[in-house]
């Protein structure tokens, strides 16, 4: 037996082995490959910016030229801010050409393309123009129209040579790149071909020996997964199914640990989460909205101070102090929003009444509250209620609504009714599935019965510990 089960250890570890064998090679050469094509990729990219930054100097600089000559010509003022906004146009473009090379070869040749380029505007054209404002007939010479076309075609003979330098750079990047993509070829059809001779020995080996071991623990496996964390398997095999069943069983007993632990995080995560809404709350009640009431009520006094020859003052102040009420009643909504003060301060029977009355349906409450109780718990309710009573608003066409709250059997149940058209499900963006995750936290059911044409049914339960 003991022969068997190092057999069974040492086969497995050959046969994984080589399959590494195999597909490591395949997918080195592959990796390597992929880099070399990235590499031909961004060096073709940056290429291509180094040839449009060229075409962009060359055009800059033929536009200073096509100004220089048409105020030489004409005398307009307007081409000369035309020749001067080309100046500044052929300086940007030199500064973004040299700042794209990144190889020597690169950097000579864009600094020789930028030194002809910054040569034509500081040695000719900037002479020729300032001749053209003299009245210098120099500057209408055919010498000097000429030297201009010598010195944009040496420009010209400039940015050849980067596109053939750079051109030939590619082809053999290329070159190179195809030359990997066959040897990339070869290695995944050799390495698949030899993985799938492999794989099929060991598929053939396992299904001799493994198969009904296998076949159990899958089946475990799915109670499992099925949510039944307290599934174990009995632990009768032998070497590597004894160990896998232990690990099946370790295994369990750590998914049902993190379930626990993962409950009172999210109960720790719902409370903490509470806690800054109420923090944010307090904070635009008693910060932000109390400075803005100050600030409307210094305007308004600065207001009653100006004098009555000044009405147009009075009454801008008057609008200026307007804004601020309607900035100090946003600030209310939206801390309302946040975490309602009269849940924190009343608890949520007046709270939930003041949804009530704030609801554009009609609402029916049975609230059979007389005690406060967990902060977590009122917090919940009141934004399960909250989000029923805007659902039913917004998209039931319901026209009476029924909430009602009690406490029975240690928990606390919530129930809102409506009487509009169903069809309500988590998951279509109604704030249901935040809802039922919150509840679920607490340890608490979310119950959900909404048929088509039959109205809504929430129905909530929370435990008091």
């Amino acid at each position: 037996m003991r022969g068997v089960e190092g057999g069974l250890t040492r086969r497995m570890v050959l046969a994984t082995c080589v399959l590494l064998l195999f597909v490591g090679g395949a997918f080195g050469t592959l990796l390597i490959s992929i880099g070399e094509d990235r590499e031909t990729t961004r060096l073709s990219r940056r290429s291509h910016q180094l040839f449009t930054a060229a075409d962009q100097v060359h055009r800059k600089t033929v536009d200073l030229q096509a100004a220089q000559q048409a105020y030489t010509i004409s005398g307009d003022g307007v081409f000369l801010g035309r020749w001067q906004a080309a100046q500044t146009g052929v300086y940007q473009a030199n500064a973004t050409l040299e700042g794209l090379a990144s190889t020597d070869s690169q950097r000579r040749q864009t600094q020789q393309i930028t030194r002809t380029s910054a040569s034509y505007v500081q040695d000719y054209s900037i002479p020729a123009l300032n001749a053209a404002r003299r009245g210098d007939p120099a500057a209408r010479s055919a010498s000097s129209l000429l030297e201009g076309e010598r010195r944009i075609e040496q420009l010209r003979t400039d940015l050849g040579v980067l596109r053939v330098s750079e051109g030939e750079f590619l082809a053999a990047r290329d070159a190179r790149a195809e030359a990997m993509a066959r040897r990339e070829m070869f290695a995944v059809v050799a390495g698949l071909a030899g993985s799938a001779i492999v794989i099929a020995l060991v598929g053939g080996y396992q299904t001799r020996l493994l198969v009904q071991p296998i076949r159990r623990a899958a089946t475990m496996a799915d109670r499992l997964a099925g949510g039944q964390l307290g599934t174990r398997m009995p632990e009768t095999g032998k070497a590597e199914i004894g160990q896998l069943e232990r690990s099946f069983n370790v295994m369990g007993d750590s998914l049902q640990g993190a379930h626990d632990d993962l409950v009172a995080s999210r109960a720790r995560v719902v409370l903490a989460t509470d806690q800054a809404r109420r923090r944010i709350e307090r904070d635009l009640h008693d910060g932000v909205q109390q400075r803005l009431l100050s600030l409307g009520l210094d305007i308004r006094r600065i207001e009653l101070s100006v004098p009555a020859e000044l009405p147009e003052l009075r009454a801008e102040l008057a609008e200026v102090v307007a804004g601020i009420n309607g900035t100090v009643d946003d600030v209310r909504e939206i801390s309302r929003g946040v975490h309602p003060a009269i849940l924190t301060e009343g608890g949520l029977r007046p709270a939930v009444k003041a949804l009530a009355r704030r609801s554009a349906v009609p609402v029916e409450l049975d609230l059979r509250l007389e005690d406060r109780l967990p902060e977590p718990l009122e917090v919940a309710a009141y934004y399960v209620v909250a989000e029923a009573l805007a659902n039913a608003a917004k998209h039931s066409g319901a026209s009476a609504i029924r909430v009602g709250a009690s406490v029975r059997d240690g928990q606390l149940e919530v129930s809102v009714r409506d009487n509009g058209a169903g069809g309500a499900a988590p998951g279509r963006g109604s704030g249901l599935v935040g809802l039922a995750d919150r509840i679920e936290a607490l340890g608490g059911t979310f119950d959900l019965d909404s048929p088509p044409g039959h109205g809504t049914h929430l129905e909530v339960r929370l435990p008091l510990t």
